[in-house]
């Protein structure tokens, strides 16, 4: 399955920060730390693989990208409460963020839901693109990653500075590192 937004494995990454590593007691940071987080998931992440990997090929977006946002955001759901974050803001999966204007579709861990999410993120991974056309591809995928969390007119010009106001400020070195992981876990 063919990903139009880019390749994974060409993003350079310097995966999550200490405080993210954080979340499951990791001595580690970096790239390493990203992949222990997605070790941890795997288990959980199986159930929703197949739903994955078909939004990925119908969007046309790496099944494995999906994935990490899902290990980043809600460990798979278990950071959730009937589908919502502590905040109540946050619904689902993917964390479709309900205080910026995005609707509920489907149930929280639904195919529907992961569609839809990855529909705003491919949505912005274009923007990032129109508004940086000097990027190359992969680095407007990793622009747009960091927007998902963060919004477009948060990401600055400067790439090498794109999680400056992601949280933890790793967001898309994490899941870059995260996806790059699931990937050989085949997704």
């Amino acid at each position: 399955m063919a990903c139009i937004y880019g390749d994974i494995m060409k993003i350079d990454t310097t995966g999550a920060s200490e405080k993210t590593a954080k979340q499951d007691k990791l001595d580690i940071k970096g790239v390493e730390a990203s992949k222990k987080l997605a070790e941890h998931d795997l288990a959980r992440m199986e159930k929703y693989k197949s739903i994955i990997t078909k939004v990925g090929r119908t969007k046309k977006m790496d099944p494995a990208v999906i994935a990490a946002i899902i290990s980043r955001e809600t460990r798979v759901g278990t950071l959730l409460k009937n589908g919502l974050d502590k905040t109540g803001n946050g619904f689902g999966l993917m964390q479709v963020d309900l205080s910026k204007g995005h609707t509920r579709v489907g149930a929280w861990d639904s195919e529907e839901h992961i569609t839809h999410a990855t529909g705003i993120l491919i949505g912005f991974i274009k923007e990032i693109k129109a508004k940086f056309p000097q990027w190359t591809q992969e680095q407007c995928f990793k622009g747009g990653i960091a927007a998902y969390n963060k919004g477009v007119s948060r990401v600055t010009a400067q790439y090498e500075n794109i999680d400056a106001i992601t949280a933890g400020l790793d967001y898309s070195n994490d899941v870059v590192a995260r996806a790059q992981w699931f990937r050989s876990k085949g997704y």
